[in-house]
């Protein structure tokens, strides 16, 4: 078949450019120029290979006597490092062959035997774009001697056009995974991100504000910025900063979200630039765990004013008074205000030793300084040091001791501790004149202790954190702290093996108990712990 290349091509050409720039999908219009360009020129069989940057084919359009293949099914990686495309991407030269029996470039297979297709035409050329090789066009015809100069000229016009096509595509599916990474991380951020115009009327919101402002019925998108931020008023004087400036405008407000809930939240908000529209962007995090922490750390700087403070201005005001005092009249009034500096030092010492053991004992670090303690001994220490906080507040004070209690193994000023914190518990919630309970008794392997009080309870939710750090119980009462003493009480009986627990209802007073193993020893002499 002969062809008027002069006449035709430039309407061919034509159409092969309309039908690139009708399509973005790279192997649909691979597909449909190879089938254009083989009708056109009268190949029976033609491909088109996509190289990645490294010359790997990523991309094959193959067409053989009307019916597209799947590149993988014709071991295309194979022919093409062995065959003619591979020599011209090697070269980047076009080849034309009038007879591929009499080229070492054509990768000869059996089918191309004389009793078979036999000897056939072929053009092959690069698919270049400036200095970057982008693919291989090539074309078989099933006789030889039919391809000319002519032929090969064209096809480098239509590898013109591939080129055009890859680059379109290449582009296109550039911007669709940079919107897909846009989408991803717009919608896999923690935190929210409103996309609003300069109005502050909301464009786009993502899952996490979505989640944050569901108590909102109405679509998000239905909605103006200022309402979900708190006061409009606010939010609209910092439209200016914001639309006006190239940088991040940063401020804390509140926000209301499901469930009726205020959260502080911080916000930035920055202009942005999309398809020539001018929008603002609303980063919205929630800070209500940093500002938890604040509250905390306001906390322990009102503990170390309130719990130092007071004991230290006792033992200060004590000394001053006895440097004043006659020392031969006033024996009796020096020996009471020592007594009283001498407990507000006790009282500080015990503060400074329970942070410390905490430190530690949160750090993993073992009881190392246990010994067998007289559990009778134990006890009466501990009521010895907190009777005058019973005696100031005209508690009622209950002992429960079997005859016999046996002794423990143990770190004596650790417990010693632990019961002080717990009687001074009860003593800090129960009302003047009311009555607390010590009870100390044998449970099997274990001693059991309990301290009641007739105090205001515990609410049923705090009962499961009650032991927590800085766990502050929400009952009326003027005392003060942070709840270090119940973190410190946990984490020594645990040390010793032991557990520690609550029941409380609330207007009924609270029973702290908590259990140590009772000391044994084996053969040789040395005391151990039973276990449960």
């Amino acid at each position: 078949m002969e062809y008027d290349i002069e006449r035709s091509s430039l309407n061919f050409l034509n159409e092969l450019g309309r039908e690139v720039a009708s399509e973005l999908d790279l192997p649909t219009v691979l597909n449909r120029m190879l089938l254009i360009t083989m009708n056109y020129i009268g190949a029976s069989s033609g491909s088109i290979i996509v190289l990645d940057k490294t010359g790997n084919p990523v991309e094959t359009a193959f067409i053989m006597q009307d019916k597209q293949y799947d590149p993988a099914e014709l071991q295309l990686r194979s022919t093409y490092e062995k065959g003619l495309a591979g020599w011209v991407a090697v070269h980047r030269e076009p080849v034309f062959i009038p007879d591929t029996s009499k080229d070492n470039r054509w990768l000869h297979r059996p089918d191309d035997d004389e009793q078979r297709t036999g000897p056939k035409s072929a053009i092959s050329v690069p698919v270049l774009f400036e200095e970057n090789l982008l693919g291989v066009v090539t074309l078989v015809h099933p006789a030889p001697g039919i391809f000319t100069e002519d032929h090969l000229e064209l096809t480098s016009l239509i590898a013109s056009h591939a080129s055009t096509a890859i680059r379109n595509a290449r582009t296109y599916k550039e911007l669709q995974d940079t919107h897909k990474r846009y989408l991803e991380l717009f919608e896999g951020s923690i935190d929210s991100v409103i996309i609003t115009d300069q109005r502050g009327f909301i464009i786009e919101a993502n899952r996490q504000a979505r989640i944050m402002f569901k108590s909102y019925d109405q679509d998000l998108c239905s909605l103006n910025i200022d309402i979900l931020l708190g006061s409009g008023l606010v939010i609209r004087e910092r439209f200016d900063n914001i639309i006006n400036s190239i940088n991040t405008v940063c401020f804390e407000s509140n926000v209301n979200c499901e469930d009726d809930r205020t959260i502080p939240v911080e916000i930035y908000a920055r202009s942005i630039s999309l398809k020539d529209e001018h929008l603002i962007q609303w980063i919205i995090r929630d800070i209500s765990e940093r500002k938890q922490l604040d509250d905390l750390r306001d906390d322990l700087i009102s503990m170390v004013y309130h719990d130092l403070r007071s004991p230290l201005t006792n033992i200060v005001s004590s000394l001053d008074i006895v440097s004043s005092l006659d020392y031969k009249g006033d024996l009796d009034t020096i020996k009471s205000l020592i007594e009283i500096a001498k407990r507000s030092t006790q009282r500080v010492q015990r503060l400074t030793e329970s942070l410390l053991d905490i430190r530690r004992l949160e750090a993993g670090q073992p009881v190392v300084g246990r010994e067998k303690i007289a559990t009778f001994e134990l006890l009466d220490q501990a009521v010895q040091l907190v009777m005058p906080g019973i005696i100031n507040r005209q508690i009622k004070f209950v002992t429960e001791f079997p005859a016999e209690l046996p002794d423990i193994i143990a770190d004596g000023d650790m417990i010693r501790r632990v019961l002080i914190n717990l009687i001074e518990n009860g003593i800090k919630f129960s009302p003047a004149k009311g009555e607390i309970l010590l009870r100390a008794k044998q449970k099997g392997e274990f001693l059991v202790f309990m301290v009641k009080d007739n105090g205001p309870g515990i609410p049923s939710e705090d009962l499961e954190s009650i032991f927590d750090k800085f766990n502050r119980v929400n009952v009326e009462s003027d005392s003060r702290g942070l709840g270090l003493g119940l973190a410190f009480c946990r984490l020594a009986i645990l040390a010793h093996g032991g557990k520690i627990w609550v029941e409380s209802e609330q207007g009924k007073g609270s029973e702290f108990y908590f259990s140590l193993p009772i000391k044994t020893h084996d053969d040789s002499g040395y005391y151990y712990f039973l276990k449960e």
